[in-house]
Formats: structure tokens, C-alpha cells, sequence
């Protein structure tokens, strides 16, 4: 699993001009999935995720999550992040799980991540959407499980 993180003021997504998720202050986040992302691996990263200490304190350190600041999560589903241009112009998706797999595990990500005391809103997997945010610092960190286990 792959996940690209961004500290937000607020940020939202859309289908078909709909507004289908959004959020104020908190972490818009794309996800990848490949195809042997288990339970084990969702836990780690939603633990991961949400303890991340890259908001300020008092003192402008660093040193707060997202469950402290009481912030929310946004949740986007992107294959794309699993696109490899090492060869030729067009991305290979080849490493991505196959969609029917990657929405099934989107949606328990999803579902856990709600286990959290946070505001928890998602994309839609397998449609066009459209993602608005204003990022705030910027922060932006990836995390990647191939390189976390």
C-alpha cells in the first residue's frame, strides 16, 4: 500500500460535480493498493496515518497528529500511484492490485480508518473524480509499506 499524504486546511471530492467527501483542517490522503495488502498492512498504515506528527504545538515543533488536533481524513483511491514510466511514455499499472481487489480493500480501509475519533470521508473507487484542497504548510509525506516491513 502506498499513500501520499497532505496536511490540508480543508479539501473535498467530487464526482459528476458532486460533492461526495470533504473535510476542514485534517490529512487528504491518496491510496494505493497492491495486491497482497492484507489486514496487517492496513492496520500499520492507518496507525501510521493518524499518528503522524506533523502538525505544530505551542512551541511550533512538529510534534502533534492528526488524532490530537482532532482533525479528519479524507481518503482517495488512486492506482495511479502504482504507475511505473521507467519505460516508454505511458505508465505501466501493472504492479497495482486488480480493481475488484483494490475496492474491496479500499472499502475496509475505509471502514477501519472509521474506527478512529475522526472525521472520515472517501473518494470513489473506479470513477473520475475531482479532489480540491488547500494544502497547509505545505506537508506532504509518502508512506510506503514495501519499505516500512
Amino acid at each position: 500500500m502506498r499513500m501520499v499524504i497532505q496536511k490540508v486546511e480543508r479539501a473535498s471530492v467530487s464526482v459528476d460535480g458532486e460533492i461526495r467527501g470533504e473535510i476542514g483542517n485534517g490529512l487528504m490522503v491518496l491510496v494505493g493498493i497492491l495486491p497482497n495488502d492484507d489486514e496487517k498492512v492496513m492496520d500499520y498504515m492507518l496507525e501510521k496515518l493518524v499518528n503522524l506528527r506533523i502538525y505544530e504545538d505551542e512551541n511550533d515543533k512538529l510534534n502533534l497528529s492528526v488524532l490530537d488536533t482532532g482533525g479528519g481524513l479524507l481518503l482517495v483511491p488512486n492506482f495511479t500511484l502504482y504507475g511505473d514510466a521507467r519505460k516508454g511514455r505511458r505508465p505501466s499499472y501493472f504492479a497495482a492490485a486488480s480493481p475488484d481487489e483494490a475496492d474491496s480493500v479500499f472499502e475496509r480501509l475505509v471502514e477501519k480508518a472509521k474506527g478512529y475519533p475522526l472525521k472520515v470521508e472517501s473518494g470513489v473507487f473506479r470513477t473520475h473524480m475531482k479532489v480540491e484542497l488547500v494544502n497547509d504548510g505545505p506537508v506532504t509525506i509518502l508512506l510506503d509499506s514495501e519499505r516500512l516491513f
